[in-house]
């Protein structure tokens, strides 16, 4: 192999269009574009307008045996992202998948079981938030216990308005059949994979979710869920799609301090100089007066730190495809795994279960009822085959 990576791009819209470009301006130093792959044949044309060196081919098939990729990148509706996975590894092509890893959890297992019956080859998610230096540096905040164990955290994450032009603008967005839910495979996956990735998995989820709320659509536009981590910790998350003005907000109550990040830009972090309770056991009423009445110093029980980082447009996308490229030239150790991509498929997929059925759903629910569940909408739909 060459000292670049020849990436195959399948599906040469928004995203693909986007990571193309990113190679040809030399954002990825170690990646050239092998070949763009789209069965929309219109999409031919422009792809000679634009990248006039890769070829062109109208079947993923016929591009993974071409001999003019080393590996492919995933730009497709996501019930597909599996099932191409699957095949790009079968012919020992390196396989980055875009986010969602896939819809349900059941086929996410085969991508995952068949990706490491391949040791040798590499196989990573688009998870480039985890290339956000803000939520890494958060990350080692919380793995060091510079904040204590966790108590509670909630992310409020509705700044992903979407006009009902939007929904409109393709056949298979917004239904169960084509795309398997709304803002949580859609919009959202980003924040529960950084949610499970820094605060850690839950045990279960209860939550209450809207359906078509305020869009003509058939799958989520707003959701409330509340996660029991299993030792009195417990969490919520908050997304939605119509609302216009939108917040980013997420905060980790730990038992020695807390976090709170605005705007995925800027994080405040207090460290309290004592676990919690062993503040609320010093204090005498004399203190709780002082404490009330304004009168303690501050920096005899915590201190604040505010954490600020910059990140460039397209830097983080861009660094997860040098980080992959990385890891199939040297085995440079990959910021996203691709088995990681299930955790927030799992936690989609209980979020859904638990409003469909009413009750408080576990992380390690029964599949089949979700499947069921799953291919009752996309039935009462009848727009597409039901999924196995």
């Amino acid at each position: 192999m060459s000292k670049k990576v020849r990436l195959g791009i399948i599906g040469l819209g928004q995203q693909g269009g986007t990571y193309a470009k990113f190679i040809a301006d030399g954002l990825v130093p170690n990646m050239v574009i092998g070949a763009i792959c789209d069965s929309d044949p219109g999409k031919k044309e422009l792809a000679a307008a634009r990248f006039p060196d890769a070829p062109f081919y109208d079947d993923y098939i016929t591009m993974l045996e071409s001999g003019d990729v080393d590996a492919v990148v995933t730009c497709v509706p996501h019930y597909l992202h599996p099932e191409i996975g699957i095949e790009s590894l079968k012919r020992n092509i390196h396989a980055l998948v875009e986010k969602p890893a896939g819809v349900y959890t059941k086929q996410v297992k085969e991508l995952n079981e068949f990706a490491a019956s391949k040791p040798g080859l590499s196989f990573g998610i688009m998870f480039n938030q985890r290339n956000n230096p803000l939520y890494k540096k958060l990350k080692e905040i919380v793995d060091n216990g510079e904040i204590g164990a966790i108590r509670r955290t909630n992310w409020i994450i509705t700044n992903w308005w979407r006009p009902q032009g939007y929904y409109n603008s393709s056949e298979w967005r917004a239904t169960w059949g084509g795309e398997g839910g709304g803002v949580l495979v859609n919009q959202a996956p980003h924040q529960l994979d950084l949610w499970q990735w820094i605060c850690g998995v839950p045990k279960s989820v209860y939550s209450k979710v809207a359906y078509g709320f305020r869009r003509d659509i058939a799958v989520e536009d707003e959701v409330t869920a509340v996660v029991d981590y299993g030792n009195g910790a417990t969490g919520v998350f908050v997304t939605a799609t119509h609302d216009l003005v939108g917040t980013d907000r997420f905060e980790i109550l730990g038992d020695q301090g807390k976090i709170v990040v605005e705007n995925s830009k800027t994080a405040t972090v207090t460290r309290l100089v004592k676990p919690e309770r062993e503040l609320s056991d010093g204090m005498d009423m004399d203190d709780v007066r002082k404490l009330f009445m304004g009168e303690l110093k501050a920096e005899d029980y915590c201190t604040t730190e505010v954490i600020e980082f910059e990140s460039a447009w397209g830097g983080q996308h861009a660094g997860v495809l040098e980080n992959f490229a990385a890891n199939i030239l040297d085995g440079t150790p990959l910021l996203a795994p691709g088995s990681d991509g299930i955790k927030g498929v799992r936690l989609a997929n209980a979020i859904h279960l638990s409003s469909w059925t009413g009750r408080e759903v576990p992380l390690d629910f029964d599949e089949e009822e979700y499947m069921r569940e799953l291919n009752k909408r996309i039935r009462e739909e009848g727009k597409f085959a039901e999924r196995a």
